[in-house]
């Protein structure tokens, strides 16, 4: 089966900094495009950040120069290291995964996600 299990999040303080990981597992993560979203209630889901198989990244405009997505294809692993992180960067994170393999393009697997606060 496939599954997506990001680590702990975790309660910090604004300005500081803080690292998130996914492990994949169960399908042919190198040929995957790999997301982050996050989702805070009674707000609209937002794409993050997102790396390809070939590693070209983007970014949201609320994160872009704070935010880094990277990849460990040996790992089956995706991270997203979060700089200066503000109040609103508060929400639940989710690892996405967006296959490109013919058979199943276009499908999404998603992590059950994990809490992030930052507040004073």
């Amino acid at each position: 089966d496939v599954q997506l299990v990001e680590s702990r999040g975790g309660l910090v303080q604004p300005g500081a900094a803080l690292s998130v990981s996914c492990q994949g597992s169960g399908f042919s993560f190198s040929s995957y495009t790999m997301r982050w979203y996050r989702q805070t209630p009674g707000k609209d889901r937002e794409l993050v950040a997102s790396i390809s198989p070939t590693w070209a990244t983007n970014y949201s405009d609320s994160v872009k120069g704070r935010f880094t997505i990277s990849r460990d294809n040996g790992k089956n692993a995706v991270y997203l290291q979060m700089d200066s992180l503000k109040s609103d960067d508060t929400a639940v994170y989710y690892c996405n995964a967006l296959s490109h393999i013919g058979w199943n393009n276009g499908i999404d697997y998603w992590g059950t996600g994990t809490l992030i606060v930052v507040s004073s």
